[in-house]
């Protein structure tokens, strides 16, 4: 419609994105423009790039993908059909804001899970080509309406609230340690049927190294439960290489083995629609959107899938809390609320990069109705006074100057 798009898209953990993002980028194909996905890990990019190639079969569209370990020669030869437009669509990381990364004509730029890039990060990438490309941004983490009219104030928002049909809501069950063996003799009912499972461990951010060894007697744990060569199982974890990784994220997908030990490094991206368990092991050691989405990793097919939340000990209030708002409810957007109230919106979006600040009266749950006037004041202001020139908005444009050192202000177009 001659307009720049800049949308935010929130869609629930398997509730269709990628397709809407493949179907955006070819309506950029058709018009005679280049597209571009970035995603923040190699283990999605990678995700999203195969699913891509799959859905477009026999499509006259070519693809490619880049990351951080593409080697040189991929590099060189991305760069080229890059810059001569023989490459519609490319998928990659953060390697996609290298200055060496030339379009030859972007026209749509779809960015996932963007709350994980800083804001320089982002705009970095829609800054490559003018005129500015479209842009399309995806989450599934589902932000509340209120934390997104403050911190997407410029983006028009999409939501997709509905699974795809034939899905069925995930039952979640807590367990303590007492009811470990009956946990795992459920899991060994589902393998049977012919399912697999995920055991998903926590990350322990002070040391790498406890991180590690965590995992691996959880590994050995499992392992004498689901002994070889009766069963198989894979590992991943952060520190394997990312060919390492991969490689046992397909040994999953294909069926070879039967059951994937993992730290949250399978938080977004996996999609096996075989998986039907997911145990999360120290759950009280996890954030409560986290939760939801290490649970998005199954229920992605036809078959009734169950998450089981373990915790040892006792556990503190905030952590029960989280726990009794997975075990009641699947819907993002209540989970994103609760998860809200109990943690604040920085936290929510992940590292403070937001740039949103410590509101000392305003309360982002409760006051909607302030946001969306505030917001439609913002607007208007800069419909009629983009610059911040007139006398009445000078006070504005003070507020501005005195507080651009401490934030990083910028705009999506």
């Amino acid at each position: 419609a001659g307009k720049q798009m800049n949308r935010l898209l929130q869609g629930d953990v398997g509730s269709g994105k990628t397709v809407i993002a493949l179907m955006s980028m070819l309506m950029g194909l058709d018009n005679g423009f280049q597209a571009c996905m970035m995603a923040p890990t190699e283990i999605l990019a990678t995700q999203h790039y195969l699913s891509l190639v799959e859905m477009l079969e026999d499509m006259p569209v070519t693809i490619k993908l880049l990351t951080g370990s593409s080697k040189k020669k991929e590099r060189e030869e991305i760069s080229e059909m890059l810059i001569n437009g023989t490459l519609n669509i490319l998928v990659g990381t953060h390697a996609l804001i290298e200055d060496n990364v030339i379009f030859n004509n972007l026209g749509m730029v779809v960015i996932d899970e963007q709350h994980r890039f800083g804001v320089a990060q982002r705009a970095k990438l829609w800054f490559k080509v003018r005129p500015l490309p479209h842009v399309l941004v995806m989450t599934a983490t589902p932000i509340p309406r209120t934390l997104a009219m403050s911190v997407h104030g410029e983006l028009d928002v999409s939501v997709i609230d509905e699974l795809p049909a034939g899905r069925k809501p995930i039952r979640t069950v807590h367990k303590d340690e007492s009811y470990r063996g009956e946990a795992m003799e459920f899991i060994r009912t589902q393998i049977a049927a012919g399912r697999q499972a995920y055991f998903v461990y926590p990350l322990i951010e002070e040391s790498a190294a406890l991180d590690l060894q965590d995992l691996m007697q959880g590994y050995e744990t499992v392992t004498d439960f689901f002994p070889l060569p009766k069963y198989q199982v894979s590992m991943v974890h952060g520190r394997m290489k990312p060919a390492e990784k991969e490689s046992e994220m397909q040994r999953f997908k294909k069926g070879i083995t039967n059951i994937m030990v993992a730290t949250t490094v399978i938080e977004v991206g996996v999609n096996v629609p075989n998986a039907s368990v997911m145990l999360i092991e120290s759950s009280e050691r996890f954030g409560l959107s986290q939760l939801h989405q290490l649970r998005g990793r199954v229920g992605r097919g036809a078959d009734q899938s169950y998450c089981i939340l373990m915790t040892k000990g006792n556990i503190n209030f905030i952590a029960k809390q989280r726990i009794k708002a997975m075990t009641s409810t699947t819907d993002g957007f209540v989970i994103s609320k609760t998860d809200l109230q109990l943690r604040g919106p920085g936290d929510v979006l992940g590292t403070r990069q937001s740039g949103l600040p410590d509101f000392k009266l305003l309360d982002l749950v409760a006051d909607e109705d302030i946001i969306a006037e505030a917001k439609n004041a913002a607007h208007y202001i800069l419909e009629k006074d983009p610059d911040l020139k007139h006398p009445e908005n000078e006070a504005l444009m003070n507020y501005l100057m005195r507080h651009q050192s401490d934030n990083f202000w910028g705009r999506v177009s």
